[in-house]
C-alpha cells in the first residue's frame, strides 16, 4: 500500500553513484510530471442533496467543485437509468469514478462466498454500463466475523490463488471494454502493497484488471507512516499504467501503547497529498480521486478545499 530501502555506510563509490542517478532521475521525472502534466486532476466524492436524479445529481458534484462521481444508484439491466446517468454526467464533464462492490469474495461460508461473487459481477456490469473508470472490492477475508478482518490466511498463498481465480472469474464473466476490475490494497490481506499488486496483475493476467489505489490503506507499519512520501511515489512509480481510481482520506497516529492510525479528513494527518497529487498529476491519463470514510458535509468540503489549496500551491489545476 512497500519496500523501504535502507543503505549501510560501507556502501562502495560505485553503488553510490548508481543510487544517487537513480535518485535523480525519479525526482527529475517527477518535476517533469509537475511542469508538463496535459491534464488536470479530477476529485470527486459523495454528495448529500435528497434526490436520485441523475441531472440533479451530476449539477450538485458541479456546485461542490467535483469533477469525478461515485456511480449513483443504479443496476445495469436498467438501461434508461445507465443511459440518463451517463448523459447527465458527461453534460456536466463529470467522470464517474467507480462502482463500489463491497462483499466478502473469500468468505468462510460457500453460500455466501457464492452470492456475495455474484454480487460483484452485478457491480462490475454496472461500471461497464455507466462507463465507470473501475469496479472496485477487495479481495476478501477468511475472517469468519468481520468481512474485511484480519486472519492469519490473509497473507496466504492459498488466499493469493483464490483471489486470481476470483478476478479471473469476474472479468471473463462480464468481458468488459470500458470499465476495469479491481481490489483495494489493504494493510493485513493480499495485496498490501504495491510489489504483492505487481504479484497479482501478472497472475490475474487479464487486460480489464486494474489498479484502485488507497495509499492509507497501506500504511500498516510506523516506517510506512514515517515515510509515507517515499511510500506512496513507489506506489505510483510501479503501478502507474495500471491505476484506474484512487481515494483520499489522510491518516492520524494516536498514541498509546500499540501503534493505531486513525482516518481523518485530509490536512489533519500526516499523509503527504503533495506526493499525492504528484503522482496523480504524473500519471498519462486522468485517474480520479475521491474522497471517502468522512463523517458529515463539512468534512468533506473541508477535505476538498485542502486538496485544492495543495495542488495550487503547486501549480497543479482541478478539472
Amino acid at each position: 500500500m512497500n519496500i523501504i530501502a535502507t543503505v549501510g555506510s560501507a556502501m562502495s563509490i560505485s553503488s553510490t553513484r548508481r543510487s544517487f542517478l537513480a535518485a535523480a532521475g525519479v525526482a527529475a521525472a517527477s518535476g517533469a510530471a509537475l511542469g508538463a502534466s496535459s491534464h488536470p486532476i479530477r476529485l470527486g466524492g459523495p454528495v448529500f442533496i435528497k434526490s436520485d436524479d441523475p441531472e440533479e445529481l451530476a449539477r450538485e458534484h458541479r456546485r461542490l467543485g467535483y469533477s469525478a462521481a461515485y456511480c449513483p444508484n443504479a443496476k445495469a439491466t436498467d438501461r434508461d437509468r445507465t443511459r440518463a446517468i451517463q448523459k447527465a454526467f458527461a453534460s456536466q464533464n463529470v467522470v464517474i469514478a467507480e462502482v463500489g462492490a463491497w462483499k466478502n469474495m473469500l468468505d468462510p461460508d460457500a453460500e455466501k462466498r457464492r452470492a456475495n461473487l455474484e454480487y460483484v459481477v452485478e457491480r462490475c456490469e454496472l461500471a461497464e454500463a455507466v462507463g465507470a473508470r473501475c469496479c472496485v472490492d477487495i479481495a476478501g477475508s477468511y475472517n469468519p466475523t468481520v468481512w474485511y478482518g484480519p486472519n492469519p490466511k490473509n497473507l496466504s498463498k492459498q488466499f493469493f490463488d483464490a483471489t486470481v481465480e476470483n478476478c479471473r472469474h469476474i472479468i471473463d464473466t462480464v468481458k468488459p471494454k470500458h470499465t476495469k476490475f479491481t481490489i483495494e490494497m489493504m494493510g493485513w490481506n493480499l495485496p498490501d502493497g504495491p510489489d504483492a499488486y505487481l504479484d497479482l496483475i501478472k497472475a490475474v493476467n487479464r487486460p480489464a484488471f486494474g489498479v484502485h489505489l488507497d495509499v492509507c490503506n497501506g500504511i500498516n507499519c510506523p516506517r510506512r507512516f514515517y515515510e509515507n512520501a517515499a511510500y506512496i511515489r513507489d506506489c505510483f512509480q510501479k503501478l502507474g499504467p495500471h491505476i484506474t481510481s484512487c481515494h483520499a482520506k489522510d491518516l492520524k497516529w494516536i498514541v498509546e501503547l500499540n501503534v493505531h492510525f486513525l482516518e481523518v479528513v485530509p490536512g489533519r494527518g500526516e499523509m503527504d497529498y503533495k506526493a499525492y497529487l504528484g503522482g496523480l498529476a504524473g500519471l498519462p491519463t486522468e485517474v480520479p480521486l475521491m474522497l471517502e470514510h468522512l463523517k458529515t458535509p463539512e468534512e468533506y468540503d473541508e477535505g476538498n478545499h485542502y486538496i485544492q489549496r495543495v495542488g495550487a500551491s503547486m501549480g497543479l489545476t482541478f478539472a
